[in-house]
């Protein structure tokens, strides 16, 4: 598992809240950084009131050679569409895909992080997958390593390749819920079922 070699520009995905796309996100913006500058973005960020909250996700990928941006920031802890419902606020769909395809310079990488899973509802009548698919952007998808990765990875993994989406990886996260020897047996089911590299994130 090489980091460093993943494309660029990269979405981070997942098959759930929680399941610790972050996480993954500073480890491959840390490994890129060696290479040269990083631009992280995060066009949806909800739960928090701004982006310094200890519970937002830009200080945790913050680091040198790294920059961090966040696009709509929203109080509640909900889904994008119903955190900004819950302030009375509808978001612009258009004006945010421009924001989060902004060209950056020459010789930097590009880190995007979704919010939640792929199917996640970001507006009326539109989830992510909607949204992102026409970006034609490469995404790792981040998984729980222990019960209830199988089902939920195979379905995630299936919804984006009928999309067209391109999987340089899934990446097992098993220091989520400590299931590492669980995460041993998984991914060699996952790899007999997959047509994609499926990675097991060390320590």
């Amino acid at each position: 598992m090489s980091l460093a070699s993943l494309p660029s520009p990269l979405w981070v995905l997942g098959t759930d809240t929680g399941v610790g796309k972050t996480f993954v996100a500073s480890r491959i913006a840390r490994e890129w950084a060696k290479l040269g500058p990083v631009v992280y973005r995060k066009p949806f960020q909800t739960g928090v009131s701004s982006t310094e909250d200890s519970d937002a996700d830009a200080p945790m990928v913050r680091g040198p050679g790294i920059t961090v941006e966040t696009g709509v920031v929203l109080r509640e802890p909900l889904s994008p569409l119903a955190a900004a419902e819950s302030e009375g606020r509808t978001l612009d769909m258009q004006e945010l895909a421009a924001w989060t395809l902004r060209p950056v310079p020459d010789n930097t990488h590009l880190l995007l992080e979704a919010a939640g899973g792929v199917m996640v509802p970001l507006a009326p009548n539109q989830h992510f997958l909607a949204w992102a698919t026409d970006f034609k952007i490469p995404a790792v998808l981040v998984v729980r390593g222990g019960l209830g990765t199988l089902n939920h990875t195979l379905l995630t993994c299936e919804a984006l390749m009928l999309r067209g989406w391109t999987l340089p990886a899934v990446i097992l996260n098993p220091g989520l819920d400590q299931s590492h020897g669980a995460a041993l047996a998984n991914a060699a089911i996952l790899r007999r079922f997959l047509p994609v590299p499926v990675w097991i994130l060390e320590p």
